[in-house]
């Protein structure tokens, strides 16, 4: 965790010749027997921030809740390997990606393009692009848990997207977002509950003590999930919380 914190604090803490196009990520310089490739020191914090960019990008996005939900939902059925992971993920990123699209519209069209048009800098085009996704950040964030980060510092407004700095709302927004999935979670998985109580009460009158209960509950909480079109239902629920 530590070397994490690091790599991190050495990312954000580089300073402006991240956004001059100038220093290159490589060098190529000639040495014995033919060319040598080097890092530049300056590159060096980013090379070894890059491994960690997409954790930090899905959490700045939609995708913590819609994961934890998923994978709650399949501990709730009880089935450790249906659906897979991947099935699951590729799921919770498709979500995000439709959840996200309005701010990714607004980021590409007012900072990405114009960009890549030359109209404007690296900087002002960052500017642009983090607004969009503040504005998404700071909508889901509760304001305990933005107020939690921000601590006494009377400089930041909380209705005012401009003056929350990334710092603070990014560790809020996350926050809000477990919180969040836990409750849809919660909510998701008690039916389950339910199924299993009564089947292993049901199972415990009978007398079969030996027959696990999730054998026999399995098939009746998949019978509940497609009957009611389960799948219908939480992908719904899920776009309409944000």
């Amino acid at each position: 965790m530590r070397a994490i914190l690091l790599l991190l604090a050495l990312g954000l803490s580089a300073p402006a010749w991240a956004a001059d196009a100038s220093v290159p990520l490589l060098s190529v310089t000639p040495g014995v027997g033919g060319q040598v490739i080097g890092v530049p020191g300056a590159s060096l914090p980013w090379l070894l921030l890059f491994p960690f960019l997409p954790a930090l990008l899905l959490a700045f996005t939609a995708f913590t809740r819609i994961a934890v939900v998923l994978f709650l939902l399949r501990q709730g059925l009880g089935s450790p390997t249906a659906p897979p992971n991947l099935v699951l993920t590729g799921l919770a990123v498709l979500l995000t990606i439709f959840v996200m699209s309005p701010a990714l519209k607004t980021i590409n069209a007012e900072a990405y393009q114009p960009y890549l048009a030359g109209a404007m800098n690296f900087n002002d085009a960052a500017g642009k692009a983090a607004s969009p996704l503040k504005n998404f950040m700071l909508r889901q964030t509760r304001a305990d848990d933005l107020s939690l980060f921000i601590g006494d510092d009377k400089t930041i407004d909380p209705k005012k997207v401009d003056s929350v700095p990334l710092a603070a709302l990014a560790p809020a927004f996350l926050t809000s977002e477990l919180k969040t999935a836990f409750q849809i979670g919660f909510m998701v998985v008690l039916p389950f509950l339910v199924i299993d109580l009564v089947v292993a009460a049901v199972l415990t009158a009978l007398g079969m003590i030996m027959l696990p209960p999730q054998l026999v509950s399995l098939p009746l909480k998949l019978l509940l999930f497609v009957t009611v079109d389960g799948w219908h239902l939480l992908v719904g629920s899920l776009i309409g919380s944000f």
